[in-house]
């Protein structure tokens, strides 16, 4: 899970030598996970990028991952007017006898995302065999949210929040990330990186934004013309 301080660890490894070959693009591909406690998100998936070298520390470059999991939505997450409402329709319930004891309310879903962005990242090259970067992480994420409820009581809440039976919602991200490539030679090296980011999905139903961290591992290629600056 702590792929971004095991990249930035990087540095501790016997790779001395600036890098004298730095090729003009670069294409990642590789295995992404998602995570966003908040709400209980876990999501496996695949991740793009592309990026063109304008020099050797400065990188312009656009960023593509799709993964899929499950959330949790609980009633303290909700927007305090939809808290209350539900708060009296279950106490309703609760003075008919139609909830057993004990009784708490979760709303599992199937979540589908997808995130797009584009925008610099700044290389260190002081080591032959391995890059550090960082970059800022803005964009724009789509999630496309199924409810999976695992009782009536659960069901009925889940067709009052997304009547359609499912939710989907696009919104902004920002954040910032970070990792390491792995320079096995001069056109490919493994990859190890990392996002932060922040964004406020469902916001017609949901109080509070949520943090989601974004890990991934794969191949990376470098091709073209060596970069002399």
């Amino acid at each position: 899970m702590a792929l971004l301080p095991l990249a930035l660890a990087a540095a501790s490894l016997p790779a001395f030598g600036q890098q004298t070959y730095v090729s003009r693009f670069d294409l990642f591909t590789g295995y992404t996970y998602l995570d966003s406690p908040a709400v209980s998100l876990g999501e496996n998936g695949f991740q793009f990028q592309a990026g063109a070298r304008a020099n050797r520390w400065l990188s312009l470059g656009f960023d593509y991952s799709v993964s899929e999991g499950t959330l949790t939505l609980k009633p303290a997450m909700l927007l305090p007017s939809l808290q209350q409402q539900l708060g009296a329709e279950l106490g309703a319930m609760a003075a008919a006898g139609e909830i057993p004891a004990g009784y708490k309310l979760i709303v599992p879903a199937h979540s589908r995302t997808q995130t797009f962005a584009g925008g610099p990242q700044f290389n260190y090259r002081h080591f032959s065999k391995v890059t550090l970067f960082i970059r800022p992480s803005a964009g724009a994420i789509h999630e496309y949210a199924t409810p999976q409820p695992g009782d009536p009581i659960a069901a009925a809440v889940a067709a009052q929040l997304a009547p359609s039976g499912y939710k989907v919602d696009t919104v902004v991200f920002y954040g910032f990330g970070g990792g390491a490539d792995f320079n096995f030679s001069r056109h490919v090296g493994l990859r190890v990186q990392a996002d932060f980011v922040h964004d406020h999905l469902f916001s017609d139903l949901l109080q509070n934004g949520r943090n989601t961290v974004r890990m991934s591992i794969g191949p990376c290629f470098n091709f073209g013309g060596n970069v002399a600056h």
